[in-house]
């Protein structure tokens, strides 16, 4: 298997949650009634089509799609589509639940859906991979809309993708919708922001759990996990803030400079080598190295489950920002908070980029064009007053971030299918 299935197969496995094994003791908690478990243990709409390809061989395939409105309660299912040999409707209805919960804690009018195609994109080129785009939204196009259902890129889907998304949409309705998807290209009602809006909200939750630790940017030293979209401009953001990184890693390796990392350099030099490794100045280490690095703020933003109860002990950090999808374990959850260590969530955590999505949506539907400047402000005040509220919640019942956040998800939601008398 070479590097690039690799990578796709672990991208799958480290996205599988362990958010939902964890909503078990929330739900115990809030002492919810058996009409409340019901209502949150299903999604509303759970679809699967088989639609035909014309390959390249000239010969027809027969792909498998699937997509999970789990909820809509507050305003129109969102979630990404994502192209996976391992695609599996039962996962999606996992990862759709958890993108509600992530839209209600940063109070955006969104419901939760996710779905894609059975498909290894490695093996296809770029014309099939057109084609078997096309073919899934010919096959859910009733189902999808910027009033029903949202979608937006995922693993292995990107900003190309959902241009040929709103395209086939658009043919299938024969008028313009392009808030129909989120995600796309600036010149087809996109936002530029978008492509660094995770790391970008991250870092602004960041900031205001520093200063409830006195702790300022200058000399504030960081470590990431992580080199990718995500780990990237999280490091470029905080470099130009003034923090100090002194570690960052990638599939290959992890690099420490105690001095500080030159942000820019690296990558350049990223960019010259495709990876981290052999930068000039700087230390090779492993990235199990990383996460116990001497730093005063970790940043795991690749792989799900890296903190845990083997070395969540020797974690040096005051604040865990996580950026990837559930990088800790429950046991490295309990262990950091034993320590007081505060853990800002990932439901908290990267939800910078549904955030922007959101905006993309809203302009979309205005027929406007938002400059810059306004979808950077709109989203620092949405992610403060996000963090603010997780925890204000927090301290109310003295649990930690990650609790909290799950306690108001999950509150928002039965409050509103309550005022629609579903409850």
């Amino acid at each position: 298997m070479d590097r690039n299935h690799e990578r796709l197969h672990r991208d799958e496995r480290d996205l599988r949650s362990v958010g939902m094994a964890e909503l078990q003791a929330i739900y115990a908690d809030l002492g919810l009634t058996r009409a409340e478990l019901d209502l949150l243990s299903v999604p509303r709409r759970s679809f699967t089509v088989s639609f035909p390809v014309k390959m390249s061989s000239g010969k027809t395939r027969m792909f498998t799609g699937h997509r999970v409105q789990y909820s809509d309660a507050r305003g129109p299912a969102k979630g990404g589509i994502r192209f996976h040999p391992e695609m599996e409707e039962e996962h999606a209805a996992e990862l759709a639940f958890l993108m509600a919960l992530k839209c209600a804690v940063v109070n955006i009018p969104f419901g939760g859906a996710k779905g894609g195609v059975v498909v290894d994109p490695l093996q296809l080129t770029r014309d099939e991979l057109e084609l078997v785009t096309r073919g899934y939204i010919r096959a859910i196009a009733d189902h999808i809309g910027p009033f029903k259902d949202i979608p937006a890129p995922d693993v292995y889907t990107d900003e190309r993708t959902m241009a040929w998304i709103l395209d086939e949409y658009e043919r299938i309705k024969r008028e313009h919708v392009p808030a129909v998807v989120t995600g796309k290209p600036p010149d087809l009602g996109g936002i530029t922001a978008r492509r660094y809006s995770t790391a970008l909200g991250g870092a602004q939750v960041l900031e205001e759990a520093m200063k409830e630790r006195g702790m300022e940017a200058r000399g504030t030293r960081v470590a990431i996990q992580g080199f990718g979209n995500v780990g990237e401009n999280v490091a470029r953001i905080l470099h130009h803030w003034g923090f100090t990184i002194v570690a960052v890693s990638d599939v290959n390796g992890a690099i420490l400079d105690p001095r500080g990392l030159d942000i820019p350099a690296l990558r350049q030099h990223k960019g010259r080598t495709g990876g981290v490794a052999g930068f000039p100045g700087a230390s090779s280490i492993t990235n199990e190295q990383l996460l116990t690095a001497e730093c005063d703020v970790l940043i795991p933003a690749a792989l799900s489950y890296q903190l845990d109860e083997n070395n969540a002990g020797a974690v040096q950090a005051k604040i865990v920002l996580e950026l990837a999808n559930a990088p800790t374990t429950a046991g490295g959850d309990e262990i950091l908070f034993k320590r007081d260590i505060p853990v800002i969530p990932d439901i908290l955590a990267n939800a910078g980029g549904v955030v922007v999505s959101y905006f993309e949506w809203s302009q979309n539907l205005d027929g406007d064009a938002w400059p810059e400047e306004k979808v950077l402000r709109k989203l620092k005040h949405t992610m403060i007053h996000a963090f603010n509220d997780v925890r204000g919640h927090c301290r109310e019942i003295r649990c930690r971030m990650r609790t909290a956040a799950y306690q108001l998800a999950v509150k928002r939601i039965l409050n509103a299918e309550r005022l629609r008398g579903n409850l």
